[in-house]
């Protein structure tokens, strides 16, 4: 399976959080996405996944340090775009062989979701973070 095969589309958008409950509050409220994880994972991060149609958003924030950088920004700031893959394994593969910059060297998994989540993350062309995951 190539790499074009095992992408199937945009699995979501990782945006960090200055105030959790107050970006909860403002995407479920203000408009209308519905949680559908809210997690905690002590020691890493608290991270909360947003479904409005077919656009999931995560919101995050993983430490002190990392709410004051996000705060000290002018702007907001979309950290990653993750696609969705079939086969995560294959895709690490694959990538590794196009000689991209590989962030993570090892595929990483976290317990999102029903069955967890696993994921790597590599540098694109520009410098942006490019996430392929899988719904386990």
């Amino acid at each position: 399976m190539t790499i074009q095969e095992n992408v199937t589309g945009l699995q979501h958008l990782g945006i960090p959080a200055v105030n959790m409950e107050e970006s909860i509050r403002w995407y479920t409220k203000v408009l209308g996405f519905e949680k559908i994880e809210d997690k905690e994972i002590p020691g890493r991060c608290h991270a909360a996944f947003l479904k409005k149609g077919n656009l999931v958003l995560e919101i995050y924030q993983e430490n002190e340090e990392a709410v004051r950088e996000v705060a000290a920004r002018s702007h907001g700031h979309i950290d990653h775009v993750a696609l969705n893959v079939t086969d995560v394994k294959a895709a690490f593969e694959e990538m590794k062989k196009t000689g991209c910059t590989m962030l993570d060297t090892e595929i990483q998994s976290l317990p999102f979701f029903e069955n967890g989540v696993a994921w790597f993350t590599v540098l694109g062309p520009s410098g942006e973070k490019v996430e392929f995951n899988q719904f386990l």
